[in-house]
């Protein structure tokens, strides 16, 4: 099996739950656009070849102990299975991504120019967020709220892009 699928689906319903979007159905379907594609995007980065996913799937991910933990999410008894799929480091990742565009654009141009996936592409809502983008999702785009998720994997995920402190906030 060499699909990301599961992760990007468990890790983006895990993060639009801990970070919800305010209320209405465009809202959250924003959210959701801009959580799935920096979920994409960091999962792209974490397994850029079909042997890495099929390690994935041979391994399995952390799962979201810790990050529940962290965030104060008490998961429900049937939330277990989908729970079981969430990569601890793409949600990292990808709060780093989301609380910083700049950040998330050269992490799009590594991801195309290492991996075999092309689902860096089309990445607009992450790189470059408009006002109503914004607007939709205020808890998932804050770099203070997002920051304890963020730091656990930060200074890989800075290393994999081959960045200095001096270079990106």
């Amino acid at each position: 099996m060499t699909d990301l699928t599961p992760v990007i689906a468990a890790s983006t319903r895990w993060l639009l739950a801990a970070y919800p979007a305010p209320g209405g159905a465009l809202s959250r379907a924003l959210a959701e656009a801009q959580a799935r594609q920096a979920i994409t995007l960091a999962a792209t980065l974490r397994y850029p070849t079909s042997l890495d996913v099929q390690l994935l799937h041979l391994l399995a991910p952390s799962g979201s102990h810790r990050l529940d933990r962290l965030t104060g999410c008490e998961p429900q008894p049937d939330d277990s299975a989908w729970r079981s799929w969430i990569d601890e480091t793409v949600v990292s990742w990808a709060a780093c991504l989301l609380a910083d565009p700049t950040l998330a654009t050269h992490a799009a141009r590594q991801a195309l120019a290492v991996s075999e996936h092309r689902t860096a592409e089309g990445l607009r809502r992450l790189t470059a967020p408009g006002k109503r983008d914004t607007e939709a999702a205020p808890l998932l785009r804050h770099p203070d709220l997002l920051e304890n998720i963020a730091s656990l994997h930060r200074p890989q995920l800075r290393e994999m892009l081959s960045l200095d402190s001096a270079e990106l906030p």
